[in-house]
């Protein structure tokens, strides 16, 4: 390398020099080694490799990779919403950077781990042969020094050779002793850049577990069967690998006894390896891409993750196809095909993926994104720290059930029990302790806990639920920290949900509110002597709705949710609905809506809802599902925002999402989503979400579970958080990418791979 030693003189030490070296011609793949899903994919055909000062930060660079137009591919692409002109990397040790060996014999390429994607996805620039070997070991070189002085803050000017050597990437020391077998690539023979990873054989599944396997079998009918490849998630490879060699049998078996009981199966030639009951927290994920289903099973005390790899887009489909009608069956109890062609298309579809949405646009990364990028790894700063250990006054025996977050106060509220503790939004990612209302009780001196809180009248009152008294609401004066009023609002008709009049209501001095009982809506108006309800807007609806949840938008359209999982749209109370979506089986627990009506957002227990409203098609395309009812062949295609079944088993512990949130503020656009389950704090990308990438979701993990969870108003990047026990506010930027170290706690209680291979059920 010292033979670079006067060029890097002249490049290096010139500050003014944006870029320090180029490779001007070659390749761009994302290559998938020992994973399921493709193996390489060309992302760029025509490239540029530089290496490239940050701006304004001393001893950090970037490597950056730039597509490079044929002649009229450019001016072909300036009318569309997204244009991928480059992918920057900073450069840093974590990156693994190093030689790669191309698919052709001589072919020089560099290879680099893509650390915003799984934890064996690599990044591969292949070189042409106009790229001499002096170029490329100058590159090299180059590469090392950045790294050199991003780890040790000074510059690299006086280093030897030798000082470079630790950034030298060198393969990880085999885990495992014995000749073993690599998991299959998908669609390339072509050998990874780094090397077939070898695993050891599963052993074989103990006799006493097929032969249960074997008893279970003789009660049941094969569904569906297709060839496929078989894999199980393996925590101490941090991937998925292959449970058994080639092909093998997938099958979806029912009971014979029409109990609505399906399984999925994976059998070989000489025996059935596994048998899991379908149910609604097997969290299946599937990949038209890679023609693959993941899902978890809870076994042995742990959950684990399976994947299926079919060998064509028919046998996915078929399979696909077979598994979302057991799943509706096993959840409905009552035959799929009884149910309309519309509504079985609209659950079908429920599980495609991958799928860019309409208007999906490409928004560029604000500054503040680009320098957390710097430093992707920094710890929380030390105000964040501190926050986390400011907690309310304890009280004995109760914990944290309810958050809501002020509109116009800057204030949080958390109940806890009968007592109501108030937190003030210090700024700098901060809450802070500032009273509490204690011993909530109605006019007549009872106390009771509420079981759903409101804020209204622009953060003047709030309204409460007493679940003692169903058929009424309170009144709390908040200045005062007293239940002053109760409404009664009907003798018969139960107030089980309450909203705002419209998204923004709680900002105005608007008295109205909406009401919804188990099968009615009606508007609720305190200022009506006697009963609250305004009978002129009043509706029941016939059949059993169980309606569990009632959101508005800024115009006061309303979107209602069941226990059953249907949602029903309307226009206005005491109409019908101008849009009934049917239910795929799983019960919402939570809706919110975007203020302009276009996007929802339904909770189950195990995966997020999302649906656009927008009409495409027919007499009324361009309108929303609000105001006309979507053609019945052309109804909303819904998008599940679910965990990767990797990550839940890292996380080892079901699924259990809290209601989830759209950012929200007056004249703000709505980016992200955020919610919780257990002691995890999750945000999507709504961005990125509707360009189809359903998975690009960030996490934080606490010591305490987390209650519930919702963006500051009028705020998109700070969270308030409610654990059971503490209430503290975070930076979205402080989420972090799940990973393995992220996600999971003592290793102790995850399996490997041979463990739950050998758990059939």
């Amino acid at each position: 390398m010292n033979i670079f030693r006067s060029l890097i003189a002249k490049v290096w030490q010139d500050p003014n020099a944006a870029e320090v070296v180029k490779i001007e011609s070659g390749q761009l793949y994302l290559v998938r080694p020992g994973n399921i899903r493709s193996s390489r994919e060309c992302i760029y055909n025509e490239a540029i490799a530089t290496i490239r000062r940050v701006p304004s930060i001393d001893h950090n660079f970037q490597l950056v990779i730039t597509r490079v137009y044929e002649e009229g591919d450019q001016e072909l692409l300036e009318d569309e919403d997204e244009t991928d002109e480059e992918r920057v990397f900073l450069i840093s040790q974590e990156l693994e950077f190093r030689l790669g060996s191309g698919e052709a014999d001589n072919q020089a390429t560099f290879v680099w781990r893509d650390l915003d994607g799984d934890v064996d996805e690599l990044y591969e620039f292949v070189m042409t042969e106009e790229t001499n070997e002096p170029t490329r070991a100058f590159f090299e070189t180059c590469m090392y020094r950045a790294m050199y002085e991003r780890k040790y803050k000074t510059s690299a000017d006086n280093i030897g050779d030798q000082d470079l050597s630790e950034f030298t990437w060198k393969p990880p020391a085999s885990k495992r002793a014995g000749v073993g077998k690599k998991a299959p690539l998908e669609a390339s023979e072509s050998a990874s850049p780094t090397g077939s990873r070898e695993y050891t054989s599963p052993r074989k599944t103990p006799k006493s577990s097929s032969n249960k396997i074997k008893a279970m079998l003789a009660n049941t009918a094969t569904v569906v069967e297709e060839d496929a490849q078989f894999f199980v998630w393996d925590v101490e490879v941090d991937g998925f690998v292959s449970a058994r060699d080639g092909l093998l049998r997938a099958k979806i078996l029912e009971s014979t006894s029409n109990d609505y009981n399906y399984w999925i199966v994976a059998t070989d030639e000489q025996e059935d390896l596994i048998m899991h009951k379908i149910a609604a927290d097997m969290n299946p994920r599937w990949s038209p891409k890679t023609h693959s289903v993941t899902w978890n099973f809870y076994v042995d005390g742990a959950y684990g993750s399976w994947a299926f790899q079919f060998n064509s887009s028919d046998a996915y489909e078929h399979f696909k196809v077979a598994f979302a009608r057991a799943a509706w069956e096993a959840l409905h109890h009552s035959p799929f095909n009884k149910i309309k062609p519309d509504e079985q298309a609209y659950v079908i579809s429920s599980t495609n993926e991958d799928v860019e949405m309409r208007d999906a646009q490409n928004e560029d990364e604000d500054e503040e994104e680009v320098v957390f990028e710097l430093d992707p790894d920094e710890e929380p700063s030390e105000d964040e720290e501190e926050e986390e250990d400011i907690a309310s006054p304890q009280l004995q025996g109760e914990r944290n059930s309810q958050l809501t977050i002020g509109y116009k106060g800057d204030r949080s509220y958390v109940v806890r029990g009968n007592n109501i503790g108030v937190f003030s939004h210090a700024g700098r990612n901060q809450v802070k302790y500032y009273a509490t209302i204690s011993k909530l009780s109605t006019p007549k001196g009872r106390e009771f806990k509420p079981r759903e809180v409101m804020l209204h009248d622009q953060d003047t009152k709030m309204v409460l639920m007493n679940p003692a008294e169903p058929h009424s609401l309170y009144n709390m004066d908040i200045e005062r920290g007293k239940v002053v009023e109760e409404w009664k609002v009907h003798e018969d008709v139960t107030v089980d949900h309450i909203a705002p009049d419209n998204k923004f209501a709680q900002m105005t001095p608007e008295q109205t509110l909406v009401g919804a009982s188990h099968n009615a809506l009606f508007r609720i108006d305190p200022r009506i002597s006697g009963l609250k309800m305004v009978d002129s807007q009043y509706k029941q609806y016939v059949s059993k709705n169980r309606f569990s949840g009632v959101a508005t938008t800024s115009s006061g359209k309303l979107a209602v949710a069941s226990a059953k999982g249907d949602i029903r749209l309307f226009d206005s109370i005491g109409k019908n609905a101008k849009t009934a979506l049917p239910p795929l089986g799983d019960p919402i627990i939570g809706i919110d809506v975007t203020a302009d009506g276009r996007w929802i957002v339904a909770t189950t227990k195990a995966y997020l809802l999302l649906i656009d409203t927008l009409i495409g098609e027919g007499r009324y395309a361009g309108s929303l599902g609000f105001d006309r009812s979507f053609p019945a062949n052309a109804k909303p295609m819904p998008r599940r925002l679910q965990l990767r079944s990797e990550h839940v088993a890292y996380m080892n512990q079901e699924v259990n999402f809290s209601p989830a949130r759209f950012n929200q503020g007056e004249g703000q656009v709505e980016n992200a989503i955020v919610t919780s389950t257990g002691q995890y704090v999750i945000a999507w990308d709504f961005a990125k979400v509707k360009k189809g990438q359903l998975d690009k979701y960030e996490i934080k993990k606490y010591e305490d579970t987390v209650v519930q969870d919702n963006f500051k108003f009028g705020d998109d990047k700070e969270i308030i958080v409610a654990l059971e026990n503490n209430v503290l506010a975070i930076n979205k930027k402080n989420l972090k990418r799940p990973t393995r170290a992220s996600l999971a706690g003592p290793m102790t209680g995850l399996h490997n791979r041979s463990s739950i291979v050998n758990s059939p059920y």
